[in-house]
């Protein structure tokens, strides 16, 4: 008996490891279709080139391996983004490579979150299956043990359903893949921006006046220590705020506002990351990279034992 209430234990401690709702994978929905949660940083590391180059989770293999076991697997990479098989890879290819690893890692985050919660193997998540693969053991009142903090995930759970049902475009309560994607992700599609804006604003308006003011905005990103004096990217976050965020110079960032912010009409990261890799390896600037521009300039594209940045594996060392 006392082996099976182990197991029993086990089991429920693994289904609260492997489903946590939407709102717990990250401190809310993606601001736009950034590339990597590492800040753009190349003076500190090259995470951010890392994942946007290799998507999130490929990245994490990679800082696994040794510099010559990374340095081979990217020339295969490099050959792949050579679509044109002559020799050079242009910011067009690097785009297309980039945006095709984002879309890879979106697809397979909804593979697995459909594997979880599609329990009659439809092909389609109703909310009842979501609902109860995420919440059911989180805030059901039948439950042997309690836990902490019930309240706060129903108001997740309230919250998921507002998002589901904006995705769910037929009202039906059954998310095709398509309307599931859209609610697990909802950055990548233009009908769910302002369910974005709307969650962005939740999040960071402390006050509950429906806007956002600069303190609010710090507090976002930044939490001071005792004593700790502001650093120098704090005072610049405060000027951004200033000088470009707040639109109408009245202190505070309106719905518009913050929808001119987090959707900028102007802004691509593929794109601009496309030429930042360009720019950073191409030698003899001809605005085109050779597989040997890429290879020396390797640690920028991807990591390895001797780059890695504390990441730990996370899955098998498959052929990208």
């Amino acid at each position: 008996m006392r082996t099976f209430l182990v197991l029993l234990l086990l089991g429920v401690f693994a289904s609260w490891v492997i489903c946590k709702p939407t709102q717990e994978k990250k401190g809310r929905v993606q601001h736009s279709k950034d590339l990597s949660d590492h800040k753009h940083d190349d003076s500190k590391d090259f995470q951010y080139d890392h994942e946007a180059f290799l998507g999130k989770e490929e990245a994490k293999t990679f800082d696994q391996l040794t510099p010559e076991e990374s340095q081979e697997r990217l020339g295969k990479i490099v050959d792949k983004i050579d679509s044109n098989n002559d020799s050079y890879v242009t910011a067009p290819e690097l785009l297309a490579w980039i945006n095709l690893v984002h879309k890879r890692f979106v697809s397979e985050d909804v593979d697995k979150q459909v594997l979880m919660s599609d329990k009659n193997h439809d092909g389609s998540v109703s909310w009842e299956e979501y609902s109860d693969q995420m919440y059911s053991h989180l805030i059901g009142e039948d439950q042997f043990y309690d836990v902490p903090d019930k309240e706060r995930y129903r108001k997740m759970m309230k919250r998921d359903e507002r998002r589901f049902k904006q995705a769910d475009k037929d009202g039906d309560l059954i998310a095709t893949r398509d309307e599931f994607t859209a609610f697990l992700h909802p950055e990548e599609f233009d009908y769910m921006k302002d369910m974005v804006v709307t969650e962005t604003i939740e999040d960071m308006d402390r006050n509950g006046d429906g806007s956002v003011d600069v303190n609010e905005y710090i507090a976002d990103m930044y939490t001071p220590e005792t004593d700790e004096p502001e650093p120098e990217w704090v005072k610049t976050e405060r000027q951004q705020f200033k000088e470009h965020r707040d639109l109408n110079k009245d202190g505070k960032l309106d719905r518009s506002e913050i929808s001119h912010w987090i959707h900028p009409h102007d802004y691509d990261h593929s794109e601009l990351e496309a030429k930042h890799l360009i720019y950073e390896s191409d030698k003899d600037k001809d605005d085109k990279l050779t597989k040997k521009e890429i290879l020396d300039n390797w640690n920028m594209f991807v990591g390895s034992q001797a780059t890695n940045y504390g990441e730990d594996l996370t899955r098998r060392h498959d052929e990208f």
